[in-house]
């Protein structure tokens, strides 16, 4: 049986030498390459049988009147979760976000995150994660307008999942979405989310020293001041601990004007205090980043709150007293649980794990019903 070749998951030079001697003219593949990723269409005569389309059926939830999360089937039964959302300038000029996920659940295990309660349940490829670009751009519908597609200007990979334990397949999909002759996002719209996996750090790092690479982004999910704190809600912290974080972030290949984006999930009681606050700025204070303070979103069975506006700008406001550049995340999409930390579907979490990497297909799976949108 002929091998099929995922055009979503390949740059052009990829797949001009995957599919080459298969019979399709140069012209052509470069042809059906551009319209497929620039326009979400395919040739006349469709595409050929050993290309690997890669699109799935997506259902399109509306939040907030302008933010949209979406769901999109995967082949083996599971899906994922992405989202759309629109943010403001002062100009009065509206640009639109896609937070993507890398994985089916995730095996980090952060005890405030709505998606660690899903366990792993596999790792996406390139062409799957590329697909969430594709149907954000050409078949989800635009809640204030009708319209269906956005124009997406940035993608940040802090959906379902941890990116540096499937990173491979992220970097093919940064390649393919930042490709001029695909969806042309200029890499310094894009942004590589972590809990803090040292290795992948680097290794996303030896990507920035590749020409055209340099001012993509890396945001580190820190969220508490110091190792007692952070390894109580956060595992990863008991391997990886902050002392061998701030060293991998020290060594991070950052242009000079750059910088690491350092984000704070703020829970009331646990690490909202003023002392905490000057503790995470003492530890910043070595490292040229920004403090992005998030008011937690409770997840489903949340043992703690939304903390409380007053307190969540007393925390700012002192981190900036201190002389740390911060700055406070917006809440959007909370009561879809759309907002970060929020996304992972409870109907799958009793399905078995599978493991990194793998593509087997999970037991026990429930019917998953989706409309076209």
């Amino acid at each position: 049986m002929e091998a099929t070749v995922p055009i979503l998951g390949m740059t052009l030079a990829a797949f001009e030498a995957a599919v080459r001697g298969r019979g399709m003219p140069p012209q052509d593949v470069r042809t059906a390459y551009r319209r497929f990723h620039r326009t979400g269409e395919v040739p006349a005569a469709g595409l050929p049988a050993w290309v690997e389309d890669g699109r799935r059926p997506v259902r399109a939830v509306h939040v907030d009147g302008a933010t949209a999360k979406f769901t999109m089937a995967l082949p083996d039964g599971l899906e994922t979760e992405s989202v759309v959302i629109p943010m403001r300038h002062r100009d009065g000029s509206v640009t639109r976000t896609l937070c993507v996920s890398s994985q089916v659940g995730c095996a980090m295990g952060c005890r405030f995150c709505e998606t660690a309660q899903m366990g792993l349940m596999r790792s996406l490829s390139a062409a799957e994660i590329v697909a969430q670009l594709h149907a954000a751009r050409f078949a989800v519908k635009d809640p204030a307008t009708g319209a269906t597609g956005f124009e997406i200007k940035n993608i940040v990979f802090m959906g379902m999942g941890e990116p540096m334990d499937n990173l491979d397949a992220v970097v093919a999909a940064i390649r393919t979405m930042t490709d001029r002759n695909a969806y042309a996002i200029a890499p310094v719209h894009v942004t590589v989310s972590t809990v803090g996996r040292t290795e992948g750090i680097r290794r996303y790092g030896d990507l920035l020293r590749e020409r055209g690479f340099h001012r993509l982004n890396l945001a580190v999910s820190l969220n508490a001041p110091n190792d007692r704190i952070r390894s109580e809600i956060m595992p990863i912290n008991r391997a990886e601990p902050i002392a061998h974080l701030m060293q991998a972030l020290l060594e991070f290949p950052k242009r000079p004007n750059a910088a690491i984006c350092m984000e704070y999930v703020l829970i009331p009681g646990v690490n909202d205090a003023p002392e905490h606050c000057d503790e995470v700025c003492a530890l910043l204070r070595p490292l040229r980043c920004s403090l992005n303070v998030i008011p937690y979103n409770p997840r489903r069975g949340s043992p703690w709150p939304a903390p409380e506006e007053e307190r969540v700008r007393t925390f700012v406001d002192r981190a900036i007293a201190n002389g740390q550049f911060c700055k406070r995340r917006g809440t959007k999409g909370r009561s879809a649980m759309a907002a970060c930390g929020q996304l992972g579907n409870e109907a799958i979490r009793n399905r078995r794990w599978v493991g990194e990497g793998t593509r087997e297909p999970a037991k026990e799976i429930v019917e998953i019903r989706v409309a076209d949108a």
